[in-house]
């Protein structure tokens, strides 16, 4: 997923110097916009990532713990 945010904040950068280069209000502003939205996914892919390894992690210690015979 870290690739997905990092395609995201480079696409929120294009839209940046899209806006930087405008000389129309409406398509700096739709630029600006879509910076915007970009920069969302990108937040939101890496804290998905973030929640899924958390999630994987902790299943995986579950099995772990399962899998070790009792110590009674």
């Amino acid at each position: 997923m870290a690739d997905t945010a990092a395609f995201y904040r480079a696409r929120a950068a294009e839209e940046q110097d899209k806006a930087n280069a405008a000389t129309l209000d409406n398509v700096r502003d739709r630029c600006l916009r879509a910076e915007a939205a970009w920069m969302e996914m990108a937040v939101r892919a890496e804290r998905t990532a973030t929640l899924r390894a958390t999630r994987e992690g902790g299943a995986a210690a579950a099995a772990a713990a399962m899998a070790e015979p009792a110590l009674h």
